[in-house]
């Protein structure tokens, strides 16, 4: 059969779609089994955005994530309200619920549940939808008290989350079942509470040790006084924008308490992210750089020594310098038997850079090998980590002196404290193994 004139270009965009693929197969294999609590207000079902969502969430599924879906309703509420002449009352940016805007809650959160349901009950042939077969669990399983009296005013039927029910919940979960818990709890007494979103979102995700805390909002993320989205803040670096002097946007004000609340409890990431970015969530989890903002309770950088087991992932990092020729070969046998000259600057459990520092003790001198990170953590200071460990390290061995041969990175060693010196200078040892074809420059520094 003859071929297209898009033959080429599809071969391309199949290429790319197989690395693609590959490069997310970690993620894969680290969210199985896992819970997620997925939250979003009523506006994603009332802009119809929640059928795409749907798809993604299938995909969680279908991966074998463990789904918790919190939605809103407050829209729909609003437009019960005003639909039945009933003035909407707020007191300290909460909702006053007396018995009138309770029979409105419960019929908006009624009728935006069953929308939900609906959607993610669809599984139409030649869609992402199909043979899906979504199981949805709900339930009581959310034990709420009042408010009460806050400043003098009488919340009434305004609540908030006194005991989440997780063995309940884990039970559905372990049917391989999506739970979806709406903005509403019940009492030992029989009354029903006006919940907010975000309350039963947060306190679910700390109730179950749920794995990530999702939150879909209107904004990207957290943004710096540039205005430049940060993409991975500590709980300290959170609380730091909440108590700074700059105004932020109302759902950052909403979400970033409750992310940091979360983590602090035991959550292990939250996300804040775009509920107008379509697949969003998917951008979310299966990138390295992600779409939003991602909250973790400290750091997630690891500067360790390197095992066996990091073999592999050295190898994946070393080989495309090694094939632009920027880094010296060296097979995996090699490798293995050097690992102990290794060091890693792991990412979220993922190997982000490594460095290695042979000793040449005899003139007091060692050689910083194999210094490379991945491009997408360049820039964030992991390099000079790891010439500061191998640095330190020398010093410890009693080295007075550190040098590095390189082809394409003179300037940044340069940066750095080193000088360009002569071939002659090097180690006896390592002159005798120079390589004059590649011509490599030597740098010093002294320790």
């Amino acid at each position: 059969m003859p071929q297209s004139s898009s033959a080429t270009p599809a071969k391309s965009d199949a290429s790319g779609f197989v690395a693609w693929f590959r490069s997310v197969a970690p993620y894969i294999n680290a969210f199985r089994g896992r819970t997620f609590v997925v939250a979003f207000g009523g506006e994603v079902v009332a802009d119809g955005k929640f059928v795409g969502l749907t798809h993604d969430l299938n995909l969680l599924a279908s991966l074998g994530v463990r789904l918790v879906l919190v939605h809103g309703a407050r829209p729909q509420i609003e437009q019960h309200l005003s639909r039945n002449n009933i003035e909407d009352r707020y007191h300290q940016n909460v909702r006053l619920t007396d018995a009138e805007t309770l029979q409105c809650v419960k019929e908006a959160a009624g009728r935006v549940r069953v929308e939900i349901e609906a959607l993610l009950s669809m599984g139409l042939a030649n869609s992402p939808m199909a043979n899906a077969d979504i199981r949805v669990a709900g339930g009581n399983f959310i034990t709420a008290q009042p408010m009460g009296v806050i400043a003098g005013v009488d919340l009434l039927h305004t609540g908030c989350v006194r005991k989440v029910d997780v063995a309940a919940i884990k039970d559905r979960l372990a049917f391989n079942e999506v739970v979806l818990l709406s903005p509403l709890g019940y009492s030992p007494t029989g009354e029903v509470f006006n919940l907010t979103l975000e309350d039963v979102a947060t306190q679910t995700a700390i109730a179950l040790d749920a794995d990530k805390l999702i939150f879909l909002m209107d904004t990207d993320g957290v943004l710096d006084k540039k205005g430049e989205l940060l993409r991975e803040l500590t709980v300290a670096q959170a609380s730091a924008v909440l108590s700074g002097k700059r105004k932020l946007p109302d759902d950052i004000s909403l979400y970033l308490p409750c992310a940091v609340r979360a983590c602090e409890a035991g959550v292990a990431r939250t996300h804040l992210i775009s509920r107008h970015v379509d697949g969003a969530i998917l951008q979310e989890l299966f990138s390295d750089d992600g779409i939003g903002s991602m909250i973790v309770e400290t750091t997630l950088n690891t500067l360790r020594e390197a095992t066996i087991n990091d073999v592999g992932g050295i190898l994946q990092l070393l080989q495309p310098l090694e094939a632009e020729g920027v880094l010296v070969r060296r097979s995996r046998e090699l490798l293995e038997r050097e690992i102990g000259r290794f060091v890693v600057m792991e990412h979220d459990h993922r190997i982000a850079g490594c460095a290695a520092l042979y000793p040449f003790s005899d003139e007091a001198a060692g050689e910083l090998a194999c210094l490379a990170v991945q491009p997408a953590y360049r820039r964030q200071g992991y390099g000079e980590a790891l010439l500061g460990h191998i640095s330190a390290e020398a010093q410890a061995l009693g080295l007075r002196k550190l040098f590095v041969l390189t082809t394409r990175t003179a300037h940044w060693f340069v940066e750095r404290g080193f000088k360009e010196t002569d071939i002659d200078k090097l180690p006896t040892q390592k002159k005798s193994l120079y390589n004059y074809q590649r011509r490599s420059k030597v740098f010093v520094k002294t320790l």
